[in-house]
């Protein structure tokens, strides 16, 4: 039975950091619930409070004095899979939280100082236990914490750059019918970006933020020390924010992330150095996001968000998997933020994502899913 788990390790471990979240595989790019209703467009340029350190750390040069935000993003998904000869594995979704926090300090006209705590992956998936491709995958979680110290520099008026430090904990748990695998890692990783201001009505932001190499440790059932390597894809970002009018505001919004670093796996019996089976080929392709969104501020206190966005899968057909069942999906978003004083403001938001049906044939996984999600967030900032 040992003998078995252990070679099909490389799928199992790979699959466990793999499944539908709220962007393309299990990246989370609902890092603050500001950006929600525009569909995060605009989220390397707009900079409007502290949840910038995350999207582009330049972006803290706009902020005067000390500014904090936090919120809270809940993201309700659906995966429902339908066999060919009409078995189920239940909804294999659910709904799940994303926190978020962040501080930005500006210590002189020119330098500012920042800190952000964030998930930038996440995966929770369960299947019912007795289900047609238990042998597959039953339950899937992964949870990531980053923690992201930053600093900005304002060159002059036109040009500011920004850098931080990415401290990432990883854990992950994984159940077929007859295996559990758990394991854990810390790592760490970086983010850079600058900020145009080409005019006082239009903003440019670019963001980049790396890979991070975890080197995975845990056990199968318990027993079977185990390790294996893995790269947490680089994202890259392009942003626009431009002021249309007294009243509007415009802004979009192009990412491409470096999923190809998931090519393969090799995992290894920490205690012989023995690698079980062969390396696992998974050929995730690179993928991007493209968003455009708006905001009318309808009074001093009110201003209505509205954003779309069309989202890449990096799974190809061929390659899908049960606990990454996915594909392109279209976000259709909805917000709204409302001024509570001098410095505070709330913003709530709400987001679709509807997604194509995608086709499976793994084991005796054979057939299609109906994937869907809903989105909803709130998000507190104040200055000082």
């Amino acid at each position: 039975m040992i003998k078995n788990t252990l070679r099909t390790l490389p799928t199992l471990l790979l699959l466990a950091f793999s499944g539908v979240a709220s962007a393309s595989a299990f990246q989370l790019g609902e890092q603050n619930a500001s950006g929600l209703g525009t569909a995060y467009a605009g989220s390397a340029a707009i900079a409007d409070n502290a949840s910038t350190v995350f999207f582009n750390p330049a972006g803290m040069t706009q902020l005067k004095g000390v500014h904090i935000s936090g919120g809270l993003v809940g993201i309700g998904s659906q995966i429902r899979f339908r066999g060919l000869n009409g078995s189920s594995g239940g909804d294999a979704g659910g709904w799940h939280g994303v926190p978020n926090a962040y501080l930005s300090w500006q210590l002189t006209p020119a330098l500012t100082a920042g800190v952000g705590l964030s998930s930038p992956f996440g995966l929770a998936t369960e299947y019912k236990a007795a289900w047609v491709g238990q042998q597959e995958g039953i339950k899937s979680e992964l949870t990531t914490l980053n923690l992201n110290p930053s600093v900005a520099y304002k060159v002059n008026d036109k040009v500011s750059l920004g850098l931080g430090l990415n401290y990432q904990k990883v854990d992950g748990e994984l159940t077929s019918t007859g295996i559990v695998l758990k394991g854990d890692d810390a790592s760490y990783g970086w983010n850079a970006g600058a900020l145009f201001t080409l005019s006082p009505a239009m903003r440019v932001g670019v963001s980049y933020r790396s890979a991070i190499g975890h080197t995975l440790k845990g056990h199968v059932n318990a027993v079977v020390p185990v390790k294996a390597d893995l790269d947490l894809p680089g994202t890259f970002i392009l942003s626009v924010w431009q002021q249309v009018s007294d009243r509007w505001e415009a802004m979009g919004d192009l990412s491409y992330t470096r999923w190809n670093s998931l090519d393969r796996l090799v995992v290894v019996n920490r205690n012989t150095g023995m690698q079980f089976g062969n390396a696992e080929v998974y050929n995730y392709d690179n993928s991007w996001r493209i968003a455009w969104g708006a905001a009318y501020r309808s009074n001093d206190v009110t201003k209505l968000k509205f954003g779309l966005a069309y989202d890449r899968t990096p799974v190809n057909s061929r390659d899908r998997s049960v606990r990454v069942p996915d594909n392109d999906r279209l976000w259709l978003s909805l917000g709204g933020q409302w001024k509570l004083g001098r410095a505070s403001v709330v913003d709530l938001g709400y987001s679709y994502l509807y997604m194509k049906d995608p086709k499976i044939a793994q084991g005796n996984a054979i057939g299609k899913y109906d994937n869907s999600a809903h989105i909803v967030g709130v998000q507190y900032s104040v200055g000082y």
